[in-house]
């Protein structure tokens, strides 16, 4: 569990309910007591509900009850937990990086895959230790001159205008037999697409001439 104490630009304690590191809940309050009682029900062994009772400014989706009810794969969770960031500051004023994580979702092959974020930018891999020992694919770059970039050890392979294209070359270029990670359940967390990427639309792709 983190609490942080208003500062520069904001008179609230921000409260985050965490499982092992990973934010499933979290709220915004200007009293006091309030954050103690949520710090309270949580350290305590409360749940997301209880907490939330007690503390009603604590919000959560319904991913973190479903994952507190029948705990998630290490896969599933982070892929979940990367989603859900738009809903929740600083990550809301980044859309693009999260169209990029949408779009990738929408990919099954990429799904099964540990999702790693470093500077906005996105990649993968196949283990969930050891990740820049076992990256696997493409890196997508949000923010490239304003387009999004695909790049392949720091080389250029192309700048789209929409995360879906960048997606699938990432996935087009993807090796026949890498070995994607089990995510512990059968079924991926439940972050509709249609409801997290609604400014994404079709665009043609701009393929960076490698001579130049």
């Amino acid at each position: 569990m983190m609490v942080y104490p208003p500062g520069e630009g904001r008179r609230t304690l921000q409260v985050n309910l965490q499982d092992n590191g990973t934010r499933l809940a979290c709220g915004w309050t200007a009293d006091l007591a309030e954050a103690v009682r949520a710090t309270a029900a949580w350290t305590g062994g409360a749940g997301l509900e209880e907490t939330r009772a007690r503390a009603p400014f604590i919000r959560f989706r319904p991913w973190a009850l479903d994952h507190e009810r029948e705990p998630f794969g290490v896969v599933e969770l982070t892929w979940c937990a990367k989603l859900d960031r738009i809903h929740m500051p600083p990550y809301d004023r980044h859309p693009r990086p999260h169209a990029v994580l949408a779009a990738a979702y929408a990919q099954p092959v990429l799904r099964r895959l540990m999702p790693v974020n470093s500077h906005f930018n996105l990649w993968f891999s196949t283990s969930v230790e050891d990740i820049w020992k076992t990256r696997v694919g493409h890196i997508i770059c949000p923010y490239d001159e304003g387009l999004y970039g695909v790049r392949n050890q720091g080389r250029l392979v192309a700048r789209t205008e929409t995360p879906e294209e960048a997606v699938a070359f990432v996935v087009a270029a993807l090796p026949e037999e890498f070995g994607p990670q089990k995510s512990g359940r059968s079924q991926p967390c439940q972050v509709p697409v249609s409801e997290v990427r609604p400014w994404c639309q079709a665009a043609p792709v701009r393929i960076e001439d490698p001579k130049r």
